[in-house]
């Protein structure tokens, strides 16, 4: 009780501390403050109607009694611009899907609640309830009739068990059942311990009726779109090891008349999203064939309706293939892509000729700079494109483009009540040659209101996870906050970083971390050398990849005054046998077996060299974390004490992974950090010796 008491006072004082630095010259209203995270409104999932004149879209915003983030389905009228929620009723609701003909709208909502499937019918101004569900329907998707909606759901199992419960006298307050597992993946982050069961594949009349499951066994199937009225599309892998295998799949087509399954895609590697052209003729969908790397390019192929005939299509295109939609006419596919920091629009011809529409979707992570946003289009012969515009600025608004690329429009304004009034941080790009082979590492900065170039400020370099994902010049809430409170803020895509090219991305393929250390280690040089930021005032941080990433630099430089390393990866071994993703990290990471060469993981592991760490150093991990469960950052923070380093250990209650998924963990997340860097800003300390 003594120890626990001493951290939480500990903490408090750097909250303390923290509130201190908080308090400059300027007007608090004015700053991007902690609260005002609460305020911010984005834009995610917009969906154009057939004809192109209306686009529904979730509108979310911050729940300030419930700390959550909450999505409500809006519409916009594309020629006049009004802009209104499709229901008065509060629930959260998601997913908006326009029927064919459009005039009705499938979205996801609850029902005190339970949750449930509604469809808006525009001729009545009302919604009617298709179906309620014990478990969530995920996917919906319309038959190309309008007739019938297929989706996922959960399917209960049959408990696991060795013995025949006894029977309990009445009244008696025994220990709950024992927990049997036998799968290899037995929890996931964000769904905890999983249940017997698996996801299966339904469908369900829009006139009304019961739900129809199509699919059956004891392996996952997903929907993914109807081929014709008669026959779905589904993914999934179902082979007997499909939980050692986590990236294989395959397309299979489902008969609805006697449930008969044919498998269309039948190679090593993953096979997924297929949609299928508006004719009905032909299927694309992406995958690749796995070189058992730890990352691989999707590419993009098209096939017959049967599954003959596949190809690959724009085998030169150097970047990977995201999402994908058919045009009107079948002759072509729109597609996106990672595009050095940013999400571009491309459209691709049944010959593999591939021209750029255009750059900017993304601004859906509201923490942190990454590059995450979406789009559909118009069923249209010249197709309107409706998206995710992405911001330095300001989270995502609703974006709207000619099929050419032309007449670009951002269609909302969901926080002009706020950001105008507000200090915002500027951003620039900066590029550096790295100091380890010369290669170009892009990166982006931040900075304070009160900027000047004259090398007195406090310098974050935030470093993003994955490893395989990249940042962008895009709206944070965490890079705000820094920000506002006096840091210049730093963040970059080294090597292994998405968006460069697949060769880009497997320099740390087996060496991971490695050379992208050298990486950063040149962009913090670089803003030095601009004269921006104090030497003796620089701090750095970072979450999950970034979180590994920050353990490993203070084994390998004093530089920083102090690090923060949130929710890391600190022993490859323990990570490869507990946590959610241990098959994955085994065969395609490291791609040797701990009991028999243990010393492959231990070199890449920050445990193995924590001895050489001086720079204090706060863990922060999610209680509910099993991606990168608990008990990494633990071994590090129990080895910095054993060695009479400065260190920290913070638990954020209910978290899973994703810390910043309520505001309130965001806030905590962002604060703490601060608070931490604080404690150890030699100018700070100074003034207030």
């Amino acid at each position: 009780m003594q120890f626990r008491l001493l951290l939480i006072l500990v903490l408090s004082s750097l909250l303390v501390n923290f509130s201190c630095l908080a308090t400059g010259n300027d007007s608090p209203s004015k700053r991007f403050t902690a609260m005002r995270v609460f305020d911010i409104e984005y834009a995610t999932d917009p969906q154009i109607s057939p004809n192109g004149k209306k686009i529904a879209y979730v509108r979310h915003s911050m729940d300030r009694i419930n700390d959550k983030d909450k999505g409500q389905v809006w519409l916009i009228n594309v020629e006049d611009g009004v802009h209104f929620p499709l229901t008065d009723n509060e629930a959260p609701s998601h997913s908006p899907r326009w029927s064919p003909d459009g005039k009705s709208l499938l979205f996801s909502t609850s029902n005190q609640a339970k949750p449930e499937l509604r469809v808006y019918y525009f001729q009545s101004n009302r919604s009617v309830g298709l179906a309620q569900f014990s478990s969530a329907p995920t996917r919906a998707s319309w038959s190309p009739d309008g007739k019938h909606i297929a989706f996922n759901m959960f399917v209960k199992g049959k408990k696991n068990s060795f013995s025949k419960p006894v029977d309990k006298p009445e009244g008696a307050k025994w220990n709950d059942a024992v927990k049997v597992f036998d799968e290899i993946t037995f929890r996931f982050d964000g769904a905890g311990y999983l249940p017997p069961g698996t996801t299966q594949v339904f469908t369900l009349p829009v006139s009304g009726g019961s739900p129809r499951q199509l699919t059956h066994g004891d392996v996952d199937l997903n929907v993914s779109a109807w081929l014709d009225n008669d026959t779905v599309l589904v993914t999934g892998n179902t082979s007997k090891d499909s939980d050692m295998d986590f990236i294989e799949s395959e397309i299979y087509a489902i008969e609805l008349s006697d449930l008969s399954m044919t498998t269309l895609t039948n190679r090593d590697g993953p096979d997924s999203g297929p949609i299928v052209s508006p004719n009905g003729r032909k299927i694309a969908y992406i995958g690749y064939d796995d070189k058992v790397l730890s990352y691989q390019h999707s590419n993009l192929y098209i096939m017959n309706a049967d599954g003959s005939e596949a190809r690959e299509l724009g085998s030169d295109f150097t970047g990977s293939f995201g999402q994908i939609k058919w045009e009107a006419k079948s002759k072509s596919i729109i597609f996106s892509s990672e595009d050095h920091g940013e999400i571009s629009l491309y459209r691709i011809n049944l010959k593999g000729k591939v021209t750029k529409i255009m750059t900017g979707i993304g601004g859906g992570s509201i923490g942190r700079p990454y590059a995450d946003g979406s789009f559909s289009i118009s069923k249209t012969t010249k197709p309107k494109i409706a998206y995710m515009a992405g911001f330095s600025d300001r989270p995502a608004e609703v974006g709207l483009i000619d099929y050419n690329g032309k007449n670009k429009q951002t269609l909302t304004q969901l926080n002009n009540d706020l950001l105008p009034y507000l200090e915002m941080a500027k951003v620039e790009e900066i590029k550096v040659k790295s100091s380890y082979d010369g290669k170009e590492i892009e990166a982006w900065i931040a900075f304070p209101p009160n900027f000047k170039a004259d090398g007195s400020f406090p310098m974050i370099l935030e470093i993003h996870g994955g490893p395989y994902t990249m940042y962008g010049p895009y709206f944070a809430s965490e890079i705000q906050r820094y920000a506002a409170e006096g840091y210049v803020t730093v963040w970059s895509n080294p090597r292994g970083s998405t968006g460069y090219g697949e060769d880009f991305s497997l320099e740390i393929d087996q060496a991971y971390p490695g050379n992208d250390y050298h990486d950063l280690m040149s962009v913090v040089d670089e803003v030095l050398k601009l004269n921006y930021v104090d030497e003796k005032r620089l701090f750095v941080t970072g979450g999950s990849g970034g979180g590994i990433l920050t353990a490993w630099i203070v084994t390998k430089t004093d530089r920083f005054a102090a690090a923060a390393s949130i929710k890391p990866v600190i022993n490859w071994m323990t990570m490869a046998l507990v946590g959610d993703i241990a098959p994955f990290v085994r065969r395609h990471w490291i791609r040797e077996d701990p009991w028999s060469n243990p010393e492959a993981y231990l070199k890449f592991s920050p445990i193995r060299y924590v001895d050489k760490v001086k720079t204090p150093t706060l863990m922060m991990v999610g209680e509910e974390d099993y991606r990168t469960p608990t008990w990494e950052a633990e071994q590090f923070y129990t080895a910095l004490k054993m060695l009479n380093v400065d260190t920290a250990l913070i638990r954020v209650p209910s978290s899973p992974h994703y810390i910043a998924s309520r505001p309130s963990r965001l806030i905590a997340k962002t604060d703490n950090i601060m608070g931490w860097f604080a404690k150890y800003d030699p100018v700070k300390n100074n003034k207030d010796n």
